[in-house]
């Protein structure tokens, strides 16, 4: 099963084509393009398999409950602080999948951890 990666509009989809440009003009720093790898990483692995056992993909049950749809998260990297978390759900088309947010890996520990994560919109047909 192969899908199709959409980006969030519109944070994700601006973060990406920023980090595009800043790569082929050759102006990223160094994090910008280790952020361009990580990534672009997860789409690939994302479109091929989102079980992917590096993905680590699961289901967050505090933000499927706040917007009412299954919200994923699938790591983009592991075993380091604030490792990077890329949030998304199926849709809006059968066989697609769109990446809807990208945080620093929150500390689910505490009850209100998923609160501050404000997520992207899947696109101009759902608001």
């Amino acid at each position: 099963m192969t899908c199709e990666i959409h980006l969030g509009v519109p944070e994700m989809e601006a973060l990406w084509e920023d980090l595009k440009e800043k790569i082929a003009s050759d102006s990223a720093n160094s994090d910008e393009e280790k952020l361009y790898k990580l990534l672009g990483k997860a789409m690939v692995l994302l479109s091929q398999n989102p079980r992917h056992p590096g993905l680590q993909s699961h289901e967050i049950d505090p933000l499927t409950a706040r917007y009412g749809m299954k919200v994923w998260e699938s790591y983009l990297e592991n075993n380091k602080p604030k490792a990077g978390r890329i949030f998304w759900v199926y849709g809006p088309e059968k066989g697609d999948i769109t990446i809807i947010g990208l945080e620093p890996h929150p500390d689910d520990a505490k009850s209100n951890a998923y609160k501050k994560i404000t997520l992207s919109h899947m696109g101009k047909e759902i608001e």
